[in-house]
């Protein structure tokens, strides 16, 4: 008899909707504060493997905001118990958000922000929260969806199980979420 080779488990992955419509303070694009963060992330196990083009999206609700630009990365997150759950990966997250400028404090629910970290599927889990998971109302946003897509065209939801490009077919003709030219800059 000859060996048996043991696979080795395969750990669902790990995905976060990328976004910002404002210059950082002192300045830059927002897809450089995207790129910042990622690094910086990266010194703290939380690192993007995977990167969708960069979309660009109105604001919602419509307003005299910039457009946002908006992305997915698919992310290794390092660590073991509790330093990898969910919640730790949240408080990453938001720490990177306060780092580039992000004001949540005394904000309104859709204000302009330098940098939004959303967890939108956490190793296929579900939980009523904190965080929920997966992200909510993640099937009706475009700026999601397709780039989500992108990257991961194999993706179902992980309540619903409609596969990701179903959710994208379902979006409305007049999302105005559009890819821009250069790809895996996210």
């Amino acid at each position: 008899m000859g060996v048996i080779a043991q696979r080795k488990r395969r750990t669902r992955p790990v995905y976060v909707a990328v976004g910002g419509n404002l210059p950082r303070p002192g300045g830059g694009a927002v897809s450089e504060t995207f790129a910042e963060a990622a690094a910086w992330l990266g010194t703290l196990g939380v690192a993007p493997m995977e990167r969708s083009s960069l979309y660009v999206s109105p604001a919602w609700p419509p307003s005299d905001q910039p457009d946002y630009l908006n992305a997915v990365w698919r992310i290794e997150f390092g660590g073991s118990g509790a330093a990898r759950s969910a919640r730790a990966l949240m408080d990453l997250l938001h720490a990177a958000e306060q780092r580039f400028g992000r004001q949540r404090e005394g904000t309104a629910a859709n204000a302009a922000r330098t940098l939004d970290l959303d967890l939108v599927d956490y190793r296929g889990r579900v939980s009523a929260g904190p965080p929920i998971l997966p992200h909510p109302r993640l099937e009706n946003r475009a700026f999601v969806l397709l780039p989500l897509a992108e990257i991961a065209p194999a993706w179902r939801h992980p309540v619903s199980r409609r596969p990701v490009a179903d959710l994208v077919a379902a979006l409305p003709p007049d999302h105005g979420c559009i890819r821009m030219e250069a790809a895996g800059a996210g």
